[in-house]
């Protein structure tokens, strides 16, 4: 009976089988091979095409996206000082009421020019931010301009203790000022800034210059806060998952250029106390209604590039920022009680009345709750008043205080406002946004508007003794005080008119969240502020890494494509190998089962036995 010798080099060992004993599957027919081999053929083109092709491009995204959800979680994690490629800065925000001093940090950049830094703020082995306040405000000092530095000492000796020592001269240093500032003369404003720029490079080895330390406009503050917020909630990573909305855009100075499609930006709105202000992104070019529009446009938008190269527009951006003076939620409050007293001093006069000088007879007032006693005024012209609750009648009084013209395209004051595309955008509300629906009504969140009415309404007309009582059982946010029950009605239909008569939300609008902080942070303009500034700080990295050499960037692409190709290429060779195997052992088994083969003949007349057919793999 024949033989077949199998040998398998290098290895040391060897077989030897009959064919008569094989079973069938080893024994295929030629249709039966074939058919093996395209769909072997067919898993390896799969393969080729997951894992060097498009389905590289998906895990990557995948693993974009679950690394950008775990840098929110890692960001609140203790800064690593030992960390050598970890960069750092320092923003002092000169405000009106205080100075603070923000330290963020950032690894080496990536090398990649699409992606712009990863800053976080710094913080220290408690996990709590690197952050330090000092009071008053740096305008107090515009008598004495000289002790700017001394004030600003404290700051900058705190930063510093954080900080590794030998990167301190690397460490950029920005010292910007704002409302407090502005109100100052430019003499005052440059002899403070003076004084800042002589002495604080002789007391600290920080990346430090003339231009670092600046009265910032309230343009500037607003882009940067948009910035900020935008950056935190990773819209500026433009790799769109199919969960991400996205925007055209017309890139500005591109408009032979095509639009670009990349993700959707959020807009801000933000009323304080004093001012209220919106800042949001314009996709695309706009049209004036006339030149003295276009020239007051040009003052409100601000168009500029966050990337590293110049040379590319996937992050330049066209952003719209107005503030409004006056209209935050507690000057709102005044303007409206001047102008109440006002009106009812002239009626009184003119009619021989009394109403509101006493509390026996006092002025109803639809905007506080129901049967709460105020008064309001100076002493010579206090004015007693009783709330009846009444939110839709309040609503009604505020609207003259809007402002408003019939010119198209303004908003509250009579300013420019772009149009905005309400079905595909998105706005966070923060600080009076988030107190108004938070504090007392418990709706902070998605904002909507009916349920916020009624909830509204409701509050307005529940009697004051009622309020107290739910207050003084914890009812409320633990924040919220008697003065925010008392202006509570108020301010929510000055809310509700400023977002809806003043900007021209539709009733209807869903994509309003208000919020006090951004994935559990508070998000600062001075985290905008220092990503701006730095923002050609990659190029370093990205020139370094073009220096190490070309070769050793082809290298790692090749070492990872071609990997595939090879592994491919191997896998071929050994099928191709097994199935020439399998033909052959088919040919001798047929062969010796038909004994047809005149040689085979020849062995056995002969006694010779089979000789050996050694197949080397």
């Amino acid at each position: 009976m024949g033989r077949i010798s199998f040998s398998c080099l290098p290895a040391s060992w060897h077989f030897s089988l009959s064919p008569l004993v094989l079973p069938r599957l080893l024994l295929p027919s030629f249709r039966q091979l074939l058919l093996f081999g395209l769909l072997v053929g067919l898993l390896g083109l799969l393969y080729l095409l997951l894992v060097t092709g498009k389905g590289q491009d998906i895990w990557i995204r995948k693993d974009n996206y679950f690394h950008r959800h775990l840098a929110r979680v890692t960001d609140v994690e203790a800064t690593d000082t030992s960390n050598p490629n970890l960069n750092y800065g320092l923003v002092v925000d000169c405000g009106s009421s205080g100075s603070r001093v923000f330290v963020y940090c950032w690894p080496q950049h990536n090398g990649n020019p699409h992606d712009l830094l990863d800053i976080r703020q710094m913080r220290d082995q408690h996990r709590k931010p690197v952050v330090m306040k000092i009071k008053p405000g740096i305008s107090e000092l515009a008598k004495t301009p000289e002790k700017a530095s001394d004030y600003i000492h404290p700051l900058l000796s705190f930063a510093a203790q954080h900080i590794p020592k030998h990167k301190h001269q690397e460490t950029p240093l920005y010292i910007l000022c704002t409302a407090g500032m502005r109100v100052l003369s430019d003499s005052q404003q440059e002899a403070l800034l003076e004084d800042l720029r002589t002495d604080i490079p002789v007391h600290f080895n920080f990346l430090f210059s003339d231009s670092h330390v600046e009265v910032i406009s309230g343009k500037q503050e607003g882009v940067y806060a948009w910035i900020g917020i935008n950056f935190v909630l990773g819209r500026f990573n433009h790799v769109a998952s199919e969960r991400d909305a996205v925007v055209e855009v017309q890139v500005p100075g591109g408009d032979q250029q095509e639009a670009l499609v990349r993700k959707r930006t959020a807009g801000v709105l933000d009323m304080g106390g004093v001012s209220t202000q919106i800042a949001y992104e314009v996709p695309k070019t706009v049209s004036f209604a006339s030149p003295q529009q276009e020239e007051v446009a040009k003052n409100l938008l601000a168009e500029f590039n966050l990337g590293c190269d110049a040379h590319r527009t996937e992050h330049v951006y066209r952003v719209y920022v107005s503030t409004f003076l006056g209209f935050g939620g507690n000057a709102a409050r005044q303007r409206y009680e001047e102008s109440i007293i006002r009106n009812t001093l002239t009626k009184n006069k003119l009619l021989g009345l009394r109403v509101g000088q006493t509390a026996e007879s006092p002025l109803l007032d639809p905007c506080l709750p129901t049967d709460l006693q105020d008064e309001v005024g100076p002493a010579t012209q206090k004015l007693h008043l009783r709330g009846t609750g009444d939110f839709d009648h309040c609503r009604q009084l505020l609207q003259p205080f809007l402002n408003r013209t019939n010119e198209t395209h303004s908003s509250l004051n009579g300013i420019y406002q772009p149009p905005i595309d309400y079905p595909n955008s998105q706005f966070y509300g923060f600080s009076e946004f988030y107190y108004c629906t938070e504090d007392v009504l418990r709706m902070g969140g998605d904002f909507n508007s009916s349920k916020y009415s009624i909830a509204a309404k409701g509050y307005c007309a529940t009697q004051w003794k009622s309020l107290k009582e739910r207050f003084d059982s914890g009812l409320y946010a633990s924040h919220a005080d008697v003065h925010r029950l008392k202006y509570q009605c108020f301010k929510s239909a000055w809310m509700y008119e400023v977002f809806h008569s003043g900007f021209s939300f539709p009733i209807d609008y869903k994509n309003l969240r208000t919020a006090l902080l951004v994935y559990d942070k508070e998000v600062q303009w001075t985290l905008g502020a220092i990503l701006y500034r730095t923002r050609f700080l990659p190029l370093r990295d990205i020139q370094q890494e073009t220096l190490k050499g070309v070769h050793a960037h082809w290298h790692r692409s090749f070492s990872f494509v071609n990997n595939h190709y090879l592994f491919l290429a191997c896998f071929l060779v050994v099928f191709l190998s097994i199935l020439l195997y399998l033909l052959r052992l088919r040919r001798i088994h047929s062969c010796t089962t038909q004994r047809c083969t005149p040689s085979t003949v020849e062995w056995l007349e002969e006694g010779l036995g089979s000789p050996s057919l050694p197949i080397t793999l």
